[in-house]
């Protein structure tokens, strides 16, 4: 059976915990920064882990993940 290829828009967003999570950077961060508090600012620094719900839906896209 041929390899499949990984979605490569997913492969720059998604990546993988150790224990097999989805984690991606977080959402709300591009533009319109000044009508936000710092707190909330602050807040959206970093990675976080995707809803389960999603993960089927990313694990087809990046099948060796």
């Amino acid at each position: 059976m041929p390899k499949l290829k990984s979605h490569s828009s997913a492969k720059k967003r998604f990546s993988f915990t150790g224990s097999g999570k989805v984690k991606s950077t977080q959402a709300y961060k591009r533009h319109r920064m000044r009508n936000r508090s710092q707190q909330q600012i602050r807040d959206l620094r970093g990675t976080t882990v995707i809803e389960k719900a999603e993960w089927a839906t990313i694990k087809k896209l990046l099948p060796y993940g």
